[in-house]
């Protein structure tokens, strides 16, 4: 009897793709190539998988040059003077130059030709007026780009500050960038210890009701993972009242992604020279800047004693007086 031949029925094993090399060969009895692209090996019957690939780390920031570019359109908002001074200062600093270049081709020839040697004394001091016109507008001029760069570095940190994610209250809600809240509140950063981070809220609650008045939101970050339940007592709270009702909120926001918080707070503490283990606390201002910073408790009464309230007469008046940023 002839034999009937059939073509080998399509195997379908699940391989990962970066180990088809590996044990293609072992696993697959029909095949004997040591390896095989990915493409081929599907074509072949053989499901690709990639089981071994690496999870997408969550959500960061862009890059620095995305961010720099932003620094710098809010450098140019917060100086716009700035770039004309620095204009005038290279046109200065060119005028003195030129000026220089043409006593020094008068002084050259009025000190080799002894009749014109009268008149080398002004030459000569129109030259030093020229070269100390120069080296002023030049040291002017170095101040003012080593200004401009430490603003652009410190609205860099800010606007990564911005990035950074955050939770409202306990449950899963939906992250949001800190950035949002820019215009509706002033926050302050508590991170320190699990125990820290408690004696700070226990400090803040006689201010409370102060403190929302101010339109200040804590944002509690334990940095030995080991956060505390703060729990505000509500004995007593009228639900009708709105000022109460957000002061029961001041303590509900939750960092989000501590990895890049914790990266975010130790580059802070090296430009401080503090050291990484301090508990610190950094307060912003309405429009998203930093206001102050300090390590040990944040000072809860000269907050209420400094910033103005956001509600009736003074709500946006005077958002510009949340005090110099550092």
């Amino acid at each position: 009897m002839a034999a009937t031949l059939r073509p080998p029925r399509s195997i379908s094993v699940s391989v990962p793709c970066a180990a088809l090399g590996a044990s293609l060969h072992s696993s697959v009895p029909f095949s004997r190539k040591p390896s095989l692209p990915c493409g081929r090996a599907c074509r072949a019957g053989v499901r690709c998988s990639a089981a071994n690939k690496p999870s997408p780390p969550p959500p960061t920031a862009p890059d620095s040059s995305e961010v720099s570019s932003i620094a710098r359109i809010r450098s140019e908002v917060l100086s716009p003077f700035r770039s004309v001074r620095m204009f005038f200062y290279l046109a200065f600093m060119a005028s003195g130059a030129l000026g220089g270049l043409i006593a020094l081709a008068q002084l050259l020839p009025a000190l080799s030709n002894p009749a014109r040697a009268a008149g080398a004394a002004e030459t000569l001091k129109g030259l030093g007026i020229d070269a100390a016109a120069v080296a002023l507008f030049a040291f002017l001029y170095s101040r003012e780009s080593k200004a401009k760069d430490a603003q652009v570095a410190r609205l860099a940190r800010e606007e990564r500050l911005s990035r950074l994610k955050l939770r409202a209250g306990a449950g899963d809600g939906r992250p949001f960038a800190l950035g949002e809240l820019r215009g509706t509140a002033r926050l302050v950063i508590v991170a320190g210890p699990g125990e820290f981070v408690a004696e700070s809220f226990r400090r803040s609650q006689p201010l409370l009701r102060e403190l929302a008045e101010r339109a200040v939101l804590a944002v509690p970050f334990a940095t030995d993972g080991d956060a505390p339940e703060l729990r505000l007592d509500e004995g007593g709270v009228d639900d009708d009242d709105d000022l109460a009702r957000r002061s029961r909120r001041l303590w509900q926001l939750t960092p989000v992604y501590t990895t890049e918080w914790a990266q975010w707070l130790d580059d802070q503490k090296k430009l401080a020279g503090v050291p990484p283990d301090s508990p610190v606390y950094l307060s912003l201002r309405m429009d998203g800047r930093v206001r102050g910073s300090g390590v040990g408790y944040p000072p809860w009464q000269a907050f209420v004693a400094q910033l103005p309230p956001v509600k009736g007469m003074w709500s946006g008046l005077l958002d510009g007086m949340d005090g110099r940023v550092l």
